[in-house]
């Protein structure tokens, strides 16, 4: 474009202004205007606009984006106007201007004076903030772009979740947790028993927990667990930072053998020192069910505020772990980035059955405390995706891909990896007064299918509970599939009326099994895991497979066999195995696990697990308590031996204050 076409633009057209050229413009209506020496084209002026923009930007550009820009926004563009300068400076130069506009710096008042520091100061603040805000941005723009592409995509979906439970936190909790009245629970405490012999026995008993957590408190205090040989704490990857695994997980089991002062004890540490805002990876799983279900059980039986709030307060950390794209939560969680992933070695990224599907209990009674809807969304969600999904011949498979919302490897146990996940089934159905009807239907079509695929009854007539891998059985038990015994047992009153019995001595059958994995071994206690194969029945032929760790599952199903059946010679196995650990793995400071069951000398792993405390001795306890200690209609037991009551339909528990 020629150059004297673009002064015409910024001056006036010849003729003068609206009234120029006397009769031409009154000659020009109605008809189309020519374009003379003085007009553009709307081409030229698109073009001018455009390079007039891209002048405008790249001005910007260099102001915001250039390194150490805020000095250019001060030192270049703003250093002539003193308004703009720090403070100090300003009013260093206030009174100099003055005197070079007309020497009347002397003379201006002193509210001028005190308005015109007022502004330079709040000048100097936001160019304070636009310098701030400036390098945040560079940083983060910066930490952005170090990330994986998957990351990224992560960050986005976790922002997008928190936005949406803060705005059910706000909705629901405007005024923290809601107004609950506290109802104490039937059983939380039980009679003394009538006959001698048992009164004495459930005495030892409480004498062994208090040996364990005299112990604890002696040598470990505040740590996650005990090491009784060495006698100094010892501290599991599975809780991260998180201290105080023994004392949330026996909160409960004090509670009912009334150690009060014990019990009090506990509940001043964990006002003082459980911790939740740790940078650190912990086992979603695992903080569930022990700390989670421990806090929510010491409130429903003791109503202390404490219990319920710290309850809450962990469930809102662990809500991250949902964050992927079926809903399927992560294994592992960063509790303060809020980064989840999962195991390296479980199939391909997958997450494991018996880890996801084992948050129903306790995140129902979440939203029951907290009133707050997304707990409970969030594992129903777990469901829905399950029922989505074929079963390979109606059985679970142990491994399902978060991301693809497909089963991963098709390896199927009731035992590790898979275990608890069916026993949640029946808790869920029985935990909601039996208003969970598909939670019932899951259970019963798996059950039906377990029976069909991997039950198996041994030539000296032992039924076992196999593992499938890929259609073909492993014929191995394991110690955990051992709970599932009083599993059958439990569900049989909810089984069609021609399976009622059959259930009762299925679980009979389980759990005759698991004594003879114990009664097999010189020490009277069982090993991981046991075979049916090559002759042998119920005994571990794996060096890797002989330890035993202070596990419950053996004495959960005594303790549920005896309450339903009321069979004598389940208190005589659970006696056996009582002083089986009296003889081997009691120990100066403590208790502790054994290294192989199998030879006539104990060989200690010096760890006094959590879940000793939880499970083992707890349900010792019941089984050598009355039933009317935590009754079995209006208590269901998590997967760690925590108590949570029956949800009855007409117990309306938590009221909102805040409306």
């Amino acid at each position: 474009m020629p150059m004297g076409g673009l002064l015409p633009m910024f001056s006036s057209p010849p003729g003068g202004g609206l009234g120029g050229g006397g009769g031409g413009g009154s000659s020009g209506l109605g008809i189309r205007k020519v374009a003379g020496p003085g007009a553009f084209r709307l081409t030229e002026k698109f073009v001018l606009l455009l390079v007039f923009s891209a002048f405008i930007t790249l001005c910007f550009g260099a102001i915001f984006f250039l390194p150490d820009s805020s000095k250019l926004l001060s030192g270049v563009f703003f250093h002539s106007n003193s308004a703009l300068q720090p403070a100090s400076d300003h009013k260093q130069g206030l009174g100099l201007g003055n005197i070079n506009a007309g020497g009347k710096g002397e003379e201006g008042s002193e509210g001028e004076r005190a308005a015109a520091a007022a502004a330079a100061a709040a000048a100097a603040d936001n160019l304070a903030k636009i310098r701030e805000d400036h390098e945040r941005a560079l940083r983060e723009a910066k930490e952005t772009l170090q990330k994986l592409p998957e990351e990224i995509q992560r960050d986005i979906l976790q922002e997008k979740e928190q936005v949406l439970q803060d705005k059910l936190l706000n909705k629901g909790n405007a005024g923290g947790l809601p107004h609950l009245d506290f109802r104490p629970s039937i059983g939380a405490l039980g009679r003394e028993p009538t006959d001698p012999e048992i009164r004495q026995k459930r005495a030892k008993i409480k004498e062994m927990m208090k040996h364990a957590w005299d112990n604890y408190k002696l040598y470990a205090w505040g740590l996650n667990e005990l090491k009784p040989i060495s006698k100094k704490g010892h501290s599991s990857s599975l809780f991260g930072n998180i201290q105080g695994a023994t004392i949330v997980d026996a909160l409960d089991t004090l509670f009912i053998m009334e150690m009060k002062d014990e019990f009090k004890e506990a509940k001043e540490w964990i006002e003082k020192n459980l911790d939740f805002n740790v940078n650190a990876e912990i086992s979603v799983f695992e903080v569930n069910i022990r700390f989670v279900g421990g806090l929510l059980s010491a409130y429903y039986l003791s109503g202390e505020e404490i219990f319920r709030r710290k309850a809450v307060e962990l469930g809102e950390k662990l809500l991250p772990a949902f964050h992927t794209p079926s809903g399927i939560p992560w294994a592992l969680l960063n509790l303060k980035s809020g980064i989840g992933r999962n195991w390296p070695w479980a199939s391909g990224g997958s997450s494991i059955l018996a880890e996801f599907g084992t948050l129903h209990l306790e995140f129902v009674h979440l939203s029951h405390l907290s009133g707050n809807p997304v707990f409970a969304e969030k594992v129903f969600g777990i469901r829905n995706v399950l029922n989505t999904l074929d079963k390979p011949q109606g059985l679970y498979p142990n491994y399902l891909n978060p991301n693809s919302g497909q089963w991963g490897q098709h390896h199927v146990s009731v035992g590790g990896l898979g275990d608890s996940f069916y026993e949640y089934l029946l808790k869920a159905w029985l935990m909601s007064d039996k208003t969970d009807l598909e939670a019932k239907k899951m259970y019963f079509a798996a059950v039906q299918a377990i029976e069909t695929h991997l039950i198996r009854k041994s030539s000296g007539g032992l039924t076992y509970i196999a593992e499938w891998k890929g259609g073909l059985l492993e014929h191995k038990m394991g110690h955990l599939t051992c709970f599932a015994g009083g599993m059958f047992a439990l569900g049989a009153a909810c089984a069609s009326p021609e399976l009622t019995q059959h259930h009762i001595e299925l679980g009979a059958e389980i759990a005759r099994t698991c004594y003879e994995s114990y009664n097999r071994t010189a020490m009277k206690l069982g090993p991981e895991a046991f075979r049916f194969d090559g002759g042998v029945e119920a005994i571990a032929t794996r060096q890797s497979e002989k330890y035993y760790i202070l596990r419950p599952e053996v004495i959960e199903t005594y303790m549920y066999m005896w309450r339903l059946t009321h069979d004598p010679k389940y208190r005589k196995w659970a006696w056996e195995a009582v002083e089986a650990l009296e003889k081997h793995c009691r120990v100066d400071g403590g208790y502790s696990g054994l290294r192989d069951v199998y030879l006539k000398q104990e060989s200690y792993d010096d760890v006094q697990q959590s879940f000793f405390l939880a499970e083992t001795l707890k349900y010792l306890y019941l089984l050598f308590s009355d039933d009317d200690l935590l009754p079995l209609e209006h208590w269901i037991f998590n997967t760690e031996a925590h108590f949570l009551p029956v949800l009855h339909k007409n117990n309306q528990e938590v009221e909102e204050n805040h409306k």
